[in-house]
Formats: C-alpha cells, sequence, structure tokens
C-alpha cells in the first residue's frame, strides 16, 4: 500500500483535467495533489501535480518493484526512492523539489506547501 488513501492530498477520483483546474484555482505556489494515473500502469500508479509560477506540473511516481520503492520521474542514477508514496510529500514538505519544463528546458524548484483538495 502506497499510504495515500487516508491522505488529504490525496484525490482518488480526480482526472489530470480536474487536478490541473483545482491547481490554477489555488494559484499558490507549491499547492500540490496527488492523483492516479491516467495510463493505470502499475509502474507509475499515481501522480503528483504541483502549482508553481502560475504553470502546473504533472510528474508522475513511478513503482519500482525490484525494491517495493517509488521515485519521481523518470528514472536516473542516483534517484531518491521512498518506501511510500506519503514519504515522497513529507520529504518535499521539507525539500524543495525540482520542476522540469521539458518544452521551455527551464528548472525551477519548491516545496510542497497547500494541500489542494479537488471539490
Amino acid at each position: 500500500d502506497a499510504g495515500v488513501h487516508s491522505k488529504a492530498w490525496y484525490a482518488a477520483t480526480c482526472d489530470r483535467k480536474m487536478a490541473e483546474d483545482a491547481l490554477y484555482r489555488s494559484n499558490k505556489d507549491g499547492s500540490f495533489l496527488i492523483r492516479k494515473s491516467s495510463g493505470q500502469d502499475a509502474q507509475q500508479p499515481y501522480t503528483l501535480v504541483v502549482f508553481y509560477n502560475r504553470r502546473v506540473y504533472n510528474i508522475p511516481i513511478r513503482f519500482i518493484e525490484s525494491t517495493r520503492q517509488y521515485a519521481l520521474g523518470r528514472e536516473k542514477s542516483g534517484e531518491e526512492r521512498f518506501d511510500s508514496v506519503a514519504e515522497i510529500v513529507e520529504n518535499h514538505q521539507r525539500t524543495s523539489l525540482v520542476l522540469i519544463d521539458s518544452q521551455n528546458n527551464t528548472k525551477d524548484s519548491t516545496k510542497l506547501r497547500h494541500i489542494v483538495r479537488v471539490s
């Protein structure tokens, strides 16, 4: 269990558009929620959705079968791995999360500051 179901930041029934709309409405840097990934892929079960600098980032959360851990984004050497999705959130409430804009090739960073609930 990823430790998501009882969490305020987990939007169980939320799709990508609903998540993005809710974050744009919040309009606060560091607003976030976690939703199920659109693809329903066991290797990428969830998506971390973060608002920063008037943009919404959808960051895949990967499940690593061999270690039964979770990691953010595409696989990279020396990546941080976590035992649950909740640990990813707790970690990035304390330490900044790097946001990569692949279209403009820019990097930003923010902490996860404001839980957004989808209504």
